[in-house]
């Protein structure tokens, strides 16, 4: 129970602390699949499954480097 705990407020402490952070990236993420789904289909002329695949595993990579760089971009304008 101690753990479950635990991990539920670290991430509550998270949120908290990039919550405008963590918003961008989720509103970009999603973007991103609709728009990779998109042309991949309309210019590689690929199947929707190969499509949804490639939206979803490269706008990953990509959330991430967003957030990273989202962080260190704040952190910079702020001096």
């Amino acid at each position: 129970m101690e753990v479950t705990s635990g991990i539920f407020n670290s991430t509550i402490s998270i949120y908290k602390n990039n919550k405008g952070s963590i918003l961008r990236t989720i509103v970009y993420t999603i973007g991103h699949f609709i728009i990779a789904i998109s042309v991949l289909m309309l210019v590689a002329d690929v199947s929707f499954t190969v499509a949804l695949t490639d939206a979803i595993v490269e706008p990953i990579a990509n959330s991430i480097w967003y957030f990273i760089l989202d962080k260190w971009w704040a952190s910079k304008s702020k001096k």
